[in-house]
């Protein structure tokens, strides 16, 4: 029986170890010389109507290709954003001329940097979900894409940052409404 139980574990662990590169494979898309990697988003509370979208956009080619909008059938608008901080606020602003993803280069949108702005959510984004999204791009192909909601304590930011204080944030750039405060 030990041996079974022995036995049993370590397929599964095998087969684990098989399946783990082909899921993450499966959320990466390439279309001529660009490749986007690991698109994801956060879940979001009930009742906000903003997103963030976040992913790793490379330009494998020889010419700079820039993106120049998103759409989802899950937000009303998408735009492009970057934060900064400025005397110690953190800033953010929309690019509206796009962003610029130079030849042989990757570009990352992440929390605190470059990201997607999902505004006028139809509905609460859930942990598991995936999100559709399409980007579109100057010198390359449109691409569609899938948002992987992933929970908050994920991602790539370092275990300090991933609580973010938004009311140090300024988003007097920004076109939208302010969001209701917790009391």
């Amino acid at each position: 029986m030990k041996r079974l139980i022995a036995l049993t574990q370590t397929l599964t662990l095998a087969v684990t170890g098989l399946m783990t590169p082909l899921l993450a494979s499966a959320h990466d898309y390439s279309r001529e010389s660009v490749r986007v990697d690991h698109p994801w988003s956060r879940p979001t509370p009930p009742g906000v109507t903003v997103g963030v979208g976040y992913m790793s956009i490379s330009n494998n080619g020889d010419t700079d290709v820039t993106l120049i909008a998103a759409e989802s059938a899950n937000a009303g608008q998408v735009s492009i954003h970057q934060s900064t901080m400025v005397g110690g606020v953190m800033r953010m602003e929309p690019l509206p001329q796009g962003l610029v993803i130079p030849a042989g280069t990757t570009v990352n949108l992440k929390p605190h940097s470059y990201h997607l702005m999902l505004e006028q959510l139809s509905g609460q984004l859930m942990e598991g979900e995936r999100v559709p999204l399409t980007l579109e791009f100057d010198n390359a192909p449109s691409m569609n894409v899938e948002l992987a909601v992933e929970p908050l304590d994920g991602g790539d930011m370092p275990m300090g940052q991933r609580q973010m204080d938004h009311g140090a944030m300024d988003h007097s750039g920004m076109d939208m409404e302010p969001m209701p405060q917790n009391q």
